[in-house]
């Protein structure tokens, strides 16, 4: 198994559509989010007549025998909500360890840097292992992360407390079933289900009352990565003729699994739909959080914002900051790098008259 090469592929799922260009929180492109692979709590999903899903499943096929391990990692992104206040009691902070009593705003400049609310995220992942996949077996593994709060002063030029970035996280609840059934000869369908099980236990229901209250209590960007020791997946793109009937049978919701690595032995199971054995630009500088476009493009219109907009760029989050500050400092070799490469020529074989 090659699980270095499966990360990065995964890396790029797990943040899609984190933020796109132009990467500020004034855009509109950037003002709903997280389209791709949410798990919402089943009461939203409930109230939205099934437009939207609070599990996901994948089944695959894998040859194995008795001594065949099976590797199952399941990422998401836990939604984490920042908002920005000031004490209400002038110059109160967080130092006596005391919950202090913050007023909410849209903005605060502090120290030359302006603060907005936004919408977070952290990584989460869960490995399981279960040793004997060719005999039938049926395993479910719950799971939980709890909640939090943070809170953390902002302070002038001066040193002085001049308001509060506070970060709050709901507590996540859920479950991932394992489940191996024998089909053909040495063949084994696997079947991985993902279930959200986050309760809204608001009175009125507001938990759940509406798109942006239900994400902070999903699972984001949800995949899952599969591999196998001493043991092949099938392709379900491109399988042997006579496992068709096999992969007709493989019901996927919500996700999409493809070869992934070096060799038959991993899997990538993700909401985007991918050919087998997708690979990362060994060109590209880092994640762009869009897969689908053209990094020198992307770069080349970074490097084109006005002043104001990197300023926004930079102060809208860490990770788009990190972007903006890896585009400025490249340097020009790498930029050539970006222009063009010709891979997987095939000899050109003229037809015999």
């Amino acid at each position: 198994m090659n699980p270095d090469r499966v990360e990065k592929i995964a890396e790029a799922v797990l943040y899609e559509g984190y933020m796109l260009y132009p990467y500020r929180l004034s855009s509109v492109k950037n003002q709903q989010r997280w389209n791709f692979g949410v798990l919402y709590p089943p009461m939203y999903c409930g109230q939205q007549a099934g437009a939207e899903c609070s599990s996901m499943q994948t089944e695959c096929l894998l040859h194995a025998d008795s001594s065949t391990k099976l590797m199952v990692k399941v990422r998401f992104l836990q939604i984490v909500q920042r908002s920005i206040g000031r004490f209400c009691v002038p110059s109160a902070g967080t130092s006596d360890g005391a919950d202090p009593d913050i007023e909410f705003i849209d903005r605060l400049e502090v120290a030359g840097r302006i603060y907005q609310p936004w919408q977070e995220a952290v990584e989460r992942d869960l490995s399981y292992e279960v040793p004997d996949i060719q005999a039938f077996s049926l395993s479910l593994y719950p799971f939980s992360f709890s909640g939090g709060k943070g809170v953390e002063d902002l302070r002038d030029e001066q040193g002085a407390i001049a308001g509060a970035l506070v970060r709050e996280w709901k507590a996540l609840n859920g479950s991932v079933e394992i489940r191996s059934e024998p089909c053909r000869g040495d063949v084994v369908k696997v079947t991985v289900r993902v279930h959200n099980l986050a309760f809204c236990d608001s009175p009125d229901n507001s938990e759940c009352a509406d798109r942006e209250s239900a994400l902070l209590q999903s699972l984001v960007s949800a995949h899952t990565i599969l591999g196998a020791v001493q043991g092949e997946f099938i392709s379900l793109l491109d399988p042997p003729s006579n496992f068709d009937d096999l992969v007709a049978g493989c019901k996927n919701i919500g996700t999409w699994p493809v070869l992934a690595g070096d060799a038959s032995d991993m899997m990538l199971s993700s909401p985007i739909i991918l050919y087998d054995y997708p690979q990362i630009a060994p060109e590209s500088a880092g994640n762009l959080f869009d897969s689908t476009e053209i990094d020198e493009i992307l770069s080349l219109r970074i490097l084109t914002l006005t002043d104001a907009e990197k300023r926004e760029m930079r102060q809208s989050d860490d990770r788009t900051r990190g972007i903006l500050e890896r585009t400025e400092n490249m340097p020009e070799e790498q930029f050539m790098k970006l222009h063009g490469v010709l891979r997987g020529l095939t000899a050109f074989k003229e037809e015999m008259q």
